[in-house]
């Protein structure tokens, strides 16, 4: 039986489903779901990243690591934690990176956040031995600052879809069409009430996973001091839009055609990221990507690439675009920095 043939059964028996719960077994069920069993990264997969696209974009991260262990006095101790690490891309260049600041590697302890067997297994093969893993962020010991870094996890976190009718506001939800196949139809909701005004036809979505998220964040670094650096497609203020969509081999397809077997993802609500974690106590910011890796200084980098290896230079320049570009990923993605009050991290220093 296959995935969407299990959720046909559970809908006829049970009743329709919410997006989230959707998304939930699409993603993460254990036998069939998309990053449970077949997550397919890189140019010949579903979908990339930016540590995909250039090294620049993980060594940035990196001088940001490593400058942000420096502005809060080099402690001893600090947790160096990524989630939803890939394929170990991005961790491999900033390890490569921090190398060249004294001390921060002596300090560091290392540790990712997964939970997809077949992408641990290829990050074993790319990053050292003493590196810990753990399923969640809890798991990761406290009690030291923490540095954190998460790119394109919000977007794969779990949100429900509510649609403003002529009568009031309405929940999307995952059914059966007369033909027994998916499909996507509303449901009453009690939320209405709790709900913004808008217009007839707006989608409000709401994501608790990535407002959990938030606060757990918040208070981490509220408690141990740190910051969390996180990077991802999504709005920066209050608003409505359908953004769920499902990716293979980098085309978008109907979300409910091949449950299981494509990425699917809906934008960063990044204002109730930053308001879960303000609720816990600690500063919370945002730029644009273009305006992050600028100030961390992407183009200094770029030219030094380019002055080593000249013939590099026309792939180098499109990668530049493809990261910053207004039209590319420059402006489309965001990135937010949760820190301790006490300090401001790299990058965000006039935005304090």
């Amino acid at each position: 039986m296959s995935l969407r043939e299990r959720l046909a059964a559970q809908i006829a028996a049970g009743g329709p489903i919410s997006v989230a719960q959707y998304m939930t077994a699409c993603l993460h069920d254990p036998d069939f779901g998309y990053y449970a069993t077949r997550p397919a990264l890189g140019e010949g997969g579903d979908f990339i990243t930016a540590p995909m696209i250039s090294q620049i974009f993980g060594e940035l991260i990196g001088v940001w690591a490593a400058s942000a262990w420096e502005l809060m006095g080099r402690p001893e101790t600090v947790r160096l934690v990524e989630m939803g690490p890939g394929d170990g891309t991005l961790m491999s260049d900033i390890l490569r990176t921090v190398r060249h600041a004294d001390g921060f590697l002596e300090a560091a302890e290392v540790w990712l956040v997964e939970t997809s067997g077949p992408l641990m297994a290829l990050q074993r093969e790319r990053l050292p031995e003493d590196v810990n893993w753990a399923q969640s962020l809890a798991e990761v010991t406290n009690g030291a600052p923490i540095l954190l870094v998460a790119n394109e996890l919000l977007d794969c976190l779990p949100a429900r879809q509510f649609v403003r009718t002529a009568i009031g506001w309405a929940e999307q939800v995952v059914g059966l069409d007369a033909d027994g196949e998916l499909a996507f139809g509303l449901a009453s909701t009690p939320a209405a009430g709790l709900l913004p005004e808008a217009a007839v036809g707006q989608v409000y979505e709401q994501s608790a996973a990535q407002g959990a998220l938030g606060a757990a964040l918040g208070a981490r670094v509220a408690a141990d001091g740190g910051a969390a650096l996180l990077i991802d497609y999504g709005r920066a203020e209050p608003g409505f839009g359908d953004t769920l969509q499902a990716l293979r081999r980098h085309e978008k397809v109907d979300p409910l055609m091949t449950p299981g077997e494509a990425d699917l993802t809906i934008h960063a609500d990044f204002p109730a990221v930053m308001a879960a974690a303000r609720a816990q106590g600690a500063t919370a910011a945002i730029l644009t990507q273009t305006a992050f890796l600028a100030r961390m200084g992407i183009g200094a980098r770029a030219e030094a690439l380019v002055r080593a290896a000249p013939r590099r230079s026309g792939v180098i320049g499109r990668q530049l675009t493809r990261l910053i570009a207004a039209d590319e990923m420059g402006d489309l993605f965001k990135v937010c920095a949760i820190h301790s009050p006490d300090w401001t991290p790299p990058a965000f220093e006039d935005d304090a």
